[in-house]
């Protein structure tokens, strides 16, 4: 089956010629309104990523994403590998909220919040404006022979890409294995530390792959949240789109001439001057509609905008807008697909908040020791054997810890050779304990027993455990 005309730009993306080479995209320096929002939003998401993983609360890291050593910190809220639940549920609501996002207004996500187009637009490509100059300007070094001046501009622009992507990698290390940790780190020296030293180093290749190279392809090929696209949004999802009702009217598009009606000519306000595109960073055309590689960055909304005012005609060609807004002027609502999501997201958002408030700060597990059967003494006691783990969860020590068999009357033991029982802060004690029960308040050969934790004496945590007996033949 053929692809229709005005659908053949479907087949290929725009970063990729005809004879399957990179297409490099020179855009245009955006200026307008949305552009401006946009830089104080960046500049917020900036800052509040390059401190995160210095800023504590209640001495706790407040993002940290310790993989290795299974250390997590979520606004300066410690999660342990007891705590995966939670975790798991938060990323969900995440998912759960980007999607929502996505089916109410598009990939606002992309071009306003996402790291990679923060980085590479209010980032790379502004020195690159500083240092090569606007669209045309590029085009031009790049075309010119090898001379003194584009080896001083290209090498100082490609050295300063390089001092940022070591930066971020910095950054990037600071929440896999804390700041702390880092900068401990830094003053000893790095290369006392190769085993962090390497993967630093593999990080800033990485990124300054990414940012010097393979730039917005990333949005294009390598992040599925573009395919995404043909599965979230619908007719009433708000994007960026060009109203073509507007812009081709009955005889389509067409370039302006000084006096001309257009109106009467059939001629819609689209002038065909392509700044839409230049200004793109993806490089394409918004009028052909809603395409993979658009990131709903507002570049062209800003520079219809400009060029429509330059020729006395109203803002608003290229916008925010759905295609019932612009094909029959239905404004927006909730639909029922976006009212599911919602409820969805608050139930979630209720559970998590519940399992916060149940969250202990400390975490109890006595076991059995495997292979271990009951011992039975004089008196009819019968003894087992226990291993138990304490987590501690807070910044503080707990002290005076003490652990008291709550459901049977007998007795507990701890192997310890301590006389202070103290669980360090965020950190663990283990060991071995014994519990002796008399044999008359046992029932069966499997009974279900409850373990008490003190802090002086208060009750801090409680925990159950299985204790062997006698099989009873009754």
């Amino acid at each position: 089956m053929e692809t229709p005309e005005n659908e053949i730009f479907r087949d290929s993306i725009s970063t990729i010629t005809e004879e399957g080479k990179r297409a490099w995209v020179y855009p245009k320096k955006p200026k307008g309104v949305f552009y401006e929002y946009r830089k104080w939003v960046s500049y917020f998401l900036l800052i509040f990523l390059f401190s995160s993983p210095f800023i504590k609360v209640n001495g706790n890291q407040f993002l940290l994403f310790n993989v290795l050593e299974r250390r997590f910190n979520i606004f300066g809220f410690p999660f342990w590998p007891q705590d995966f639940h939670l975790f798991v549920i938060s990323m969900i609501i995440g998912v759960v909220f980007i999607t929502l996002f996505t089916v109410a207004f598009g990939r606002i996500f992309c071009g306003w919040i996402c790291p990679q187009t923060i980085f590479m637009e209010m980032v790379f490509r502004r020195i690159e404006y500083w240092i090569e100059g606007d669209r045309g300007k590029q085009m031009r070094l790049n075309r010119q022979p090898w001379n003194a001046e584009k080896i001083r501009k290209k090498g100082l622009k490609l050295a300063i890409f390089l001092i940022i992507s070591f930066l971020i990698a910095n950054v990037f290390l600071a929440y896999l294995i804390g700041s702390d940790r880092l900068i401990k780190y830094i003053t000893d020296g790095p290369f006392n530390h190769i085993g962090t030293l390497i993967p630093l180093i593999i990080f800033t290749a990485v990124f300054y792959f990414i940012f010097a190279w393979f730039r917005e392809q990333v949005c294009v090929i390598a992040c599925p949240y573009g395919r995404l696209q043909g599965v979230l949004l619908d007719t009433k999802s708000v994007v960026v789109a060009y109203d073509y009702k507007r812009g081709e009217s009955t005889n389509g598009r067409k370039k302006i001439r000084k006096n001309e009606d257009r109106e009467a000519l059939g001629h819609g306000d689209c002038i065909d001057c392509f700044q839409c595109v230049n200004v793109c960073p993806t490089g394409i055309d918004i009028r052909n509609g809603t395409q993979l590689e658009c990131v709903n960055c507002t570049a062209c909304i800003d520079e219809c905008d400009h060029i429509m005012e330059s020729i006395n005609l109203p803002r608003g060609l290229i916008r925010y807008a759905s295609e019932e807004n612009i094909k029959n002027k239905v404004p927006f609502k909730l639909t029922a697909r976006i009212k599911g999501y919602i409820a969805v997201l608050l139930i979630l958002i209720g559970i998590l908040t519940g399992m916060f408030f149940l969250r202990n700060d400390v975490e109890a597990n006595v076991l059995r020791l495997p292979g271990q059967l009951y011992e039975h003494k004089e008196n009819n006691i019968i003894s087992n054997v226990f291993t138990y783990k304490l987590v501690n969860k807070t910044t503080n020590n707990i002290e005076d810890v003490t652990l008291k068999l709550l459901s049977h009357k007998g007795h507990l033991k701890l192997v310890s050779t301590s006389k202070d029982f103290i669980v360090p802060s965020q950190g663990i004690a283990e060991g071995t304990l014994f519990i002796e029960i008399n044999n008359a308040a046992l029932s069966g050969d499997r009974n279900k027993i409850k373990i008490g934790v003190y802090a002086g004496e208060t009750l801090i945590e409680t925990c159950t455990a299985n204790f062997l007996g006698p099989r009873s033949y009754k």
